[in-house]
């Protein structure tokens, strides 16, 4: 979900208020998603090398996403969305941990769409503490007991990886489940993805021959 800042500065806002308008948007492109039919929804919320942007931002970025998820994302447990969050969480302030934790609580047997929510996450990080996990537990390192101690272990890998903003990379995301998804790299800044380009999307992807490596 790449361009919050870039969208308040074009639009004259501090840059604090485009992460505001750009979970919003997550919110409305959940009920997208899940008014669809699609199962599964996996977004990038914040990343491990996120830590390292100022202390003042950070900090702006956790007090909103645990406001976020007080309202917000509990709403959309109510209609039917389950939310799962996966990272390095106990990176995360206590207050946060124990919001996410009702949120994860109050939806654990909705089943209209599971919304992945990539806190605190990195592709890396995952597959090294999958690995230290796999050895320590004595079993043989092979693709299937990898995937399983991975912290999206009950995740599909996704279809679709769709990045806004105009970067034309993954940035540490999904690398291992991304290998045979179908890429969209648009220009369009997070804030301003819509309905109708999420239906473009789609309709292109039905287009696409995915063979798989075949």
């Amino acid at each position: 979900m790449d361009g919050n800042r870039r969208w308040a500065k074009k639009n004259g806002l501090p840059k604090l208020e485009g992460h505001r308008k750009g979970y919003e948007r997550l919110t409305e492109c959940a009920r997208w998603v899940r008014n669809r039919g699609i199962a599964h929804l996996a977004v990038y919320a914040f990343s491990t090398e996120n830590w390292n942007r100022e202390p003042a931002e950070v900090s702006y970025l956790m007090g909103l996403l645990e406001n976020i998820a007080k309202k917000d994302l509990l709403q959309l447990v109510k209609e039917g969305v389950r939310v799962h969050f996966i990272g390095r969480l106990d990176m995360l302030p206590e207050s946060v941990r124990k919001v996410i934790a009702i949120v994860e609580e109050r939806g654990a047997k909705n089943e209209r769409l599971t919304l992945w929510v990539c806190l605190s996450y990195g592709a890396r990080a995952e597959i090294i503490a999958s690995a230290k996990s796999v050895t320590g537990s004595g079993e043989a390192i092979t693709e299937t007991s990898l995937k399983k101690h991975f912290w999206s272990a009950d995740m599909p890998d996704p279809d679709i990886i769709i990045r806004t903003g105009g970067e034309k990379r993954l940035s540490n995301f999904l690398l291992w489940q991304a290998a045979y998804s179908e890429l969209f790299f648009i220009d369009t800044l997070w804030p301003e993805f819509s309905e109708d380009m999420l239906d473009r999307i789609l309709e292109e992807y039905n287009e696409r021959e995915r063979r798989m490596g075949k």
